[in-house]
């Protein structure tokens, strides 16, 4: 083979390889998604976000809107004296919060749906109970209107309309929220198989 065949050989595997890595970075620009990694998927209507609220945690703290603005966070509803599928819920959800402690841009939020029982020194003992510190995992208490409001309109974590004080939301579901406010992600929190995603997906979140 001459010198000039092999020259123009390399020179078409190279203008090739050029190409498909332009093509590659061009798809990721387009689609988020480079050689099949896909970004996450925003839920919701277009430009749907959680939305502001103003509740209080497990010491007493006023928490709002404001500071999670920047973070990503995993959200969800419980009461402290639910036996059923709450206590699985928060052993699963020790998982998350011990993979990610550490970082100063991760939050958790758990909302009681029993505000009347849960006050602030019953969600200080339930968030004791699970290893929680209060910078970055909230144990958090309002009007009832208000977080289920929360929950339907923001999270999306249940589909019912508020009904006044009969009222009850009991939801299985985690919410993950980027730094936008953004629903991200619903995981069922009694399966270990979905917060198993759910800590895939906060690593990809975290990429982005």
């Amino acid at each position: 083979m001459s010198k000039k065949a092999v020259f123009l050989i390399t020179f078409f595997v190279l203008l090739s390889a050029a190409f498909l890595t332009y093509a590659g970075y061009v798809i990721m620009d387009e689609t988020g998604s480079f050689f099949g990694k896909e970004k996450l998927p925003v839920l919701g209507s277009p430009g749907h976000v959680v939305g502001g609220f103003s509740f209080t945690n497990q010491e007493g703290k006023t928490i709002t809107s404001k500071d999670v603005m920047g973070k990503i966070y995993v959200s969800e509803y419980f009461f402290t004296t639910c036996t059923g599928i709450c206590p699985k819920m928060n052993k699963n959800m020790e998982k998350v919060y011990a993979t990610y402690k550490d970082k100063p841009n991760f939050l958790i939020l758990s909302h009681t749906v029993d505000p009347e029982h849960d006050s602030v020194p019953v969600l200080k003992a339930y968030a004791v109970k699970h290893g929680a510190d209060a910078r970055n995992w909230w144990f958090m208490t309002g009007t009832k209107k208000e977080l289920y409001k929360l929950a339907r309109q923001g999270y999306m974590l249940d589909d019912g309309t508020y009904a006044g004080e009969e009222d009850f939301v009991h939801t299985q579901w985690f919410a993950l929220v980027d730094g936008e406010g953004r629903v991200r992600g619903l995981y069922e929190g009694t399966k270990v198989t979905d917060v198993d995603k759910l800590i895939n997906d906060i690593d990809r979140l975290m990429k982005e």
